[in-house]
Parts: structure tokens; C-alpha cells; sequence
């Protein structure tokens, strides 16, 4: 008689719903699972680790033909050509995230900046050039450099009412996205990050070269004053400490890495 888990157990077992488990097994992702006398799916230790294997992929944002290609890695039995590929398929969707990253801000400052025409001039009969309905709308220059705010609610650091500490940005979009790539750019060198007790530290290659990393976080401080930054060079390397308020975390960890 066949023994091991009914597809239920698996299915409590591994949080794949047993419709999901009967369509991975159609689709090759499980090999055929074994029947009783009575026909009824009979999984071994084997699927459940498959399963563990498949959850921690799609947790990493893997399609189903992306696993399924991984799948013949885990075949081998050796972990070392599951981690290589696994690696560069991390590496490619952390390249994604960041550009979608740069397209989000870019697109918060653009809806801050659409926000503040619409409120700037209304006229009493129909729309016209400068409402901001149908064009960006007049706006001042003062307008025009206003902090586009990084957080539903800009809010302050606690018995702070200094404006520095407002969580907003002070760049239009266009030169939101030049800095966000910039960054980007500049982040890909690095080798390691590591939670500080009010935001983190990023290790860069040796190579990478410092002027740059002081010359981009100058400027990030410059138009984000809540972020204030501590460039090292020791025998851990060369380093780069962000330090910000707690609302700004969740803007930190998207900048910068190390999800909250």
C-alpha cells in the first residue's frame, strides 16, 4: 500500500491551496504524484521540499516559467547551481525595483507638482492655459521649488518644528529622476548593507570611488535635509551611514535597500 501525505496534509503543510497543487503537478513543477488503490494523490518528503523551494521563489517575485526553469537546477541535487541562477535572477529584479523605485518618485513629485497648479488659479467661467486642467498652470517661483512631500503626511522629528526635518524633497521630477539614477547607479556597487540603529550602512566595492559617494550624498542632503549621511573609510572599507527620522524610514529602505 502507498504511503506518505494526502494531498490536504500538503496542502496544510506547504500553504499551497490543493487546486494549486493539482495545477503545479499538471504543469510539470511537481512530479506526478503517487495514487492508492482508490486513486487518491499521495505526496512524499521529496514534494514538500519542492514546495518550500517554490514558496521562497515566488517570495522572491518569480514567475511560474522562472521556477520551472530553477526546478531543473534543484534536480541535480546540488545547491550551488540552484543558488548561481537563482542570484541572477535576484540581481536582475532588484535592477527592476530600483528603476520602478525611480518611476514612483519621479511620479509623486509629478502629482505634487500637478497638485499645486490646480490650486493656483481658478478662473471664474471656463477652463483656460494656465488652471492647470488642461497644462502644468502658473505657477511662482517660490511654487516651483515648494518640498514635494515624500510621506502621506509630512510630519516632524519629535520637540523638532525646524522645517529641516519635514520628510519632503526639494528637486522638481526631472531632477528627482537624475539623482534617483544616479543613485541607482552608484548603489549597484554595493556589497553589503547592515540596519543602524536610526537607518544603515553601506559597504561599496574598493574600488568604488569616494569623491562620488561624498558628492552624491552631499547633494541628497541638500535637497532632503531629514537625511543626514557619515562617509567611512576603515578596515571594514568604505562605508556610507544614512541616518533618518522614523517616518522616513519606509523612503530610506526604498532609496537605499534593507527593507524594513
Amino acid at each position: 500500500m502507498t504511503t506518505g501525505y494526502r494531498i490536504a496534509e500538503v496542502a496544510r503543510r506547504s500553504g499551497f491551496p490543493a487546486a494549486t497543487l493539482r495545477y503545479y503537478e499538471g504543469i510539470g513543477l511537481l512530479p506526478q504524484a503517487a495514487r492508492t488503490e482508490a486513486g487518491y494523490r499521495v505526496f512524499d518528503e521529496d514534494a514538500l521540499e519542492r514546495l518550500a523551494f517554490i514558496a521562497r521563489a515566488k517570495q522572491l517575485g518569480c514567475t511560474l516559467d522562472e521556477i520551472a526553469e530553477l526546478s531543473v537546477a534543484w534536480d541535480g541535487g546540488r545547491c550551488g547551481p540552484v543558488q548561481d541562477r537563482l542570484r541572477s535572477l535576484v540581481d536582475a529584479k532588484l535592477t527592476d525595483a530600483h528603476v520602478r523605485i525611480n518611476e514612483l518618485v519621479t511620479l509623486t513629485a509629478e502629482l505634487q507638482s500637478a497638485r499645486a497648479s490646480l490650486d493656483g488659479h481658478r478662473p471664474s467661467g471656463g477652463c483656460d492655459d494656465h488652471c492647470g486642467c488642461i497644462s502644468p498652470g502658473a505657477r511662482s517661483s517660490a511654487d516651483a521649488s515648494s518640498p514635494v512631500s515624500l510621506v502621506a503626511k509630512p510630519t516632524h522629528v519629535a520637540g523638532d518644528v525646524d522645517a529641516t526635518s519635514v520628510i519632503a524633497c526639494t528637486l522638481d521630477a526631472g531632477a528627482m529622476g537624475s539623482q534617483l539614477a544616479q543613485w541607482q547607479a552608484l548603489l549597484s556597487r554595493a556589497t553589503a548593507r547592515q540596519a543602524t540603529a536610526d537607518g544603515l550602512r553601506v559597504e561599496f566595492a574598493a574600488d568604488t570611488p569616494v569623491a562620488e559617494i561624498a558628492r552624491l550624498a552631499a547633494a541628497e542632503q541638500a535637497c532632503c535635509s531629514f537625511f543626514s549621511f557619515a562617509l567611512t573609510v576603515d578596515g571594514r572599507g568604505v562605508g556610507l551611514e544614512v541616518h533618518a527620522p522614523d517616518d522616513a524610514r519606509p523612503v530610506l529602505h526604498a532609496l537605499f535597500g534593507l527593507a524594513s
